[in-house]
């Protein structure tokens, strides 16, 4: 049943590695966005502010980390909380500029207003800022997640054929260690064969 909680790190990679850049896309923009005339007020590089911190830079962060959690881990539990924490931080990117306003103690929280010059590019700013990018980070954490909570007929025979090599009889000592109730019917020649064979020539010598 452990080996079952076992994941290659290949399952999560390219997810781990989109939520990475992602992450590193929400946290960076609005520090060097400006430099590009692409960026929310104030419409100047490396200005931190309240509304900054907390919706953009935190969420990026969470990301990242999300991501490297997602990218590094072997264990399918730990790596779903990488995802989860991903999709939380996708879903304030994506929601915090609405709710933020509500909550009393955010609620001086300013995220400033697009600095475009024209509608669309106001609207992609928006989106690449806050919506659209909190949208993409929980599609991608989601497509993890669901990937990891179902195992696959390869991790299950990976799982098996680990359990029972692990319960192959010594081939010396004919000792076999039991693992789970896996049980194998190999059997491998060693001193046990060679000594029926022994046998089998004495008897018929005589």
């Amino acid at each position: 049943m452990t080996r079952m909680l076992q994941v290659p790190r290949s399952r999560g990679a390219v997810s781990g590695l989109l939520l990475v850049l992602l992450g590193l896309w929400g946290a960076l923009i609005p520090l060097v966005g400006p430099y590009f005339h692409y960026a929310y007020t104030p419409d100047t590089a490396w200005t931190f502010t309240a509304g900054r911190t907390w919706l953009e830079i935190v969420p990026g962060v969470v990301t990242i980390l999300g991501g490297i959690i997602l990218l590094a881990s072997a264990s399918r539990p730990v790596a779903m909380v990488g995802a989860e924490l991903a999709a939380v931080a996708g879903a304030w990117f994506a929601l915090g500029t609405v709710l933020s306003p509500i909550w009393p103690a955010a609620s001086t929280l300013n995220p400033g207003s697009p600095a475009g010059t024209t509608t669309l590019i106001r609207q992609l700013e928006h989106l690449g800022f806050f919506t659209g990018l909190g949208v993409v980070i929980v599609f991608v954490a989601a497509l993890a997640l669901g990937r990891l909570m179902v195992v696959g007929i390869r991790d299950r025979e990976l799982a098996l054929g680990r359990e029972a090599t692990a319960a192959e009889p010594d081939s010396l000592t004919g000792e076999t260690a039991p693992v789970g109730t896996t049980t194998t019917s190999t059997t491998r020649p060693g001193r046990g064969s060679l000594h029926s064979f022994g046998r089998w020539l004495v008897a018929r010598r005589s």
